[in-house]
């Protein structure tokens, strides 16, 4: 049964339509590549996904349970749509820490609002803030930022706020970790240590959709690559076959673009 199930999504704004019908499924511990040129739909897929847009059509699903389906005459309520995007991560492109609050404060943030609304919340305040910061300890060493914890935003490069960003969006342990274009936002010298934080959530299989214009980290760490253009799926399969091999000439007049 597969993790993440997509069918037929789409997405209209009035009558722009971004997204024209995408669907894919995912399996528990693959990495799935996201390419295709700016305006295609990438960006808007992950908002969808993470219910930061509500898509117009199409249905999610997550360990074989539907959590939207737009056939429901039935909208989703705020708490509906809180409690979805529990099951996903997303690392956005420009890090978007809180400048007032330190490494760890930015990590342990979420976790402590979700703790309130525990029915236990007055009688272990204490206790469960404690083990959310020892949590938050940890994924920020895992990140190799152990030594930063008390420091700010703006006394971290921007490859440093990546890595944090990517600190908070595992600390609710979410079932998928999307990252939307990671990188795009850093200086050329900063990419690589994001990128191998990247790759070894990929090596001890965290589910993870990385948009990205990273040709060759998309080869080597990705289970599958999806081309998106137009609003839809223009080619997927894997790596080998999308990027080395495309069968569609829109991949390749693509492709051609990022060779040296």
């Amino acid at each position: 049964m597969a993790l993440l199930e997509v069918k037929d999504l789409r997405k209209n704004f009035d009558s722009l339509q971004v997204l024209r019908g995408v669907s894919f499924e995912m399996e528990k511990g693959e990495t799935l590549s996201i390419i295709g040129p700016s305006g295609g739909g990438k960006t808007t897929l992950l908002r969808c996904l993470n219910f930061l847009e509500i898509p117009s059509a199409g249905s999610i699903a997550v360990g074989g349970k539907t959590i939207f389906d737009a056939a429901s005459s039935r909208g989703l309520s705020e708490r509906e749509i809180r409690q979805n995007r529990l099951h996903f991560g997303l690392v956005f492109q420009n890090f978007n820490l809180f400048p007032q609050y330190t490494a760890l404060g930015n990590v342990s943030l979420a976790p402590k609002l979700q703790a309130k609304e525990r029915p236990d919340y007055k009688q272990r305040r204490k206790e469960l803030f404690e083990e959310i910061e020892e949590k938050s300890r940890e994924l920020l060493f895992r990140v190799g930022l152990g030594d930063k914890l008390n420091y700010y935003p703006h006394q971290l490069s921007g490859g440093q706020q990546q890595r944090v960003a990517i600190a908070r969006a595992l600390a609710l342990t979410p079932d998928v970790l999307f990252f939307d274009e990671p990188t795009s936002a850093l200086d050329p010298e900063l990419t690589g240590e994001v990128l191998n934080v990247i790759r070894q959530l990929a090596a001890e299989k965290m589910t993870m959709v990385v948009v990205t214009h990273e040709m060759a980290f998309a080869a080597a760490v990705s289970d599958k690559v999806l081309f998106i253009d137009g609003g839809v799926i223009a080619e997927q399969g894997p790596p080998e076959q999308v990027l080395k091999n495309p069968a569609e000439e829109r991949t390749r007049q693509f492709l051609r673009g990022y060779e040296k």
